[in-house]
């Protein structure tokens, strides 16, 4: 009975391709040597060592981009890190709006720094034990509180910046508290040890 492979004839339409690429790569190859072989014979090099420099060119030629790929290290990518205890991954997105609303024109080390003093809270007995209820506690945040924290538009770069806390990056330096000077009104905020000022925000215990 006769009966049709067409996984062999695939095979074999291959196998043809890739014969008559190598054919081709050689041809080039062969060629590039002649040409540098009629180069090399202007420098009157001493008898047998014009087909040396060839064949050290040819080596030289195979060797760096091997040496180039083998010097790269080659690393997986990043696991994802877990999120800190206490935050879920809708989270995010209320954080980085927060990062819109208090600190859109500031350094991005001070966007960084808003979303750490939320995760400050969140390791401290004296706070709420979620993301949303730091958030939305009241009188926590002036921009919760005048609404201005639901106006903003979110960029990448709060997104951006919100992760990079989530990572573990503080520039705050473990402060619960941020305020302006230039527009603060509470006397009690200024009794709070200061850690650190970035942009327009002093960061405070």
């Amino acid at each position: 009975m006769a009966w049709h492979n067409p996984g062999g004839t695939k095979a074999r339409s291959v196998i043809t391709a890739a014969g008559r690429w190598a054919r081709s790569a050689w041809q080039a190859t062969w060629r590039e040597m002649q040409c540098a072989w009629q180069n090399l014979k202007p420098l009157h090099l001493p008898a047998g060592w014009q087909a040396r420099v060839l064949l050290g060119l040819l080596i030289l030629t195979i060797l760096i981009p091997g040496v180039y790929y083998l010097g790269r290290q080659v690393l997986p990518p990043p696991a994802a890190q877990p999120l800190p205890a206490g935050v879920r991954t809708d989270d995010t997105n209320l954080l980085a709006r927060l990062v819109a609303a208090e600190a859109e024109d500031e350094p991005y080390a001070g966007q960084v720094a808003v979303v750490a003093v939320v995760l400050n809270r969140l390791r401290d007995p004296a706070f709420p034990k979620t993301v949303p209820d730091i958030i939305f506690e009241p009188w926590a945040f002036e921009s919760v509180a005048n609404g201005r924290y639901w106006e903003v538009q979110v960029r990448p770069r709060d997104y951006a910046a919100t992760h990079d806390a989530l990572n573990e990056w503080d520039p705050s330096n473990g402060a619960l508290f941020f305020f302006n000077p230039a527009t603060a009104t509470s006397a009690w905020i200024w009794t709070r040890p200061q850690i650190t000022r970035i942009g327009n925000h002093i960061f405070t215990r």
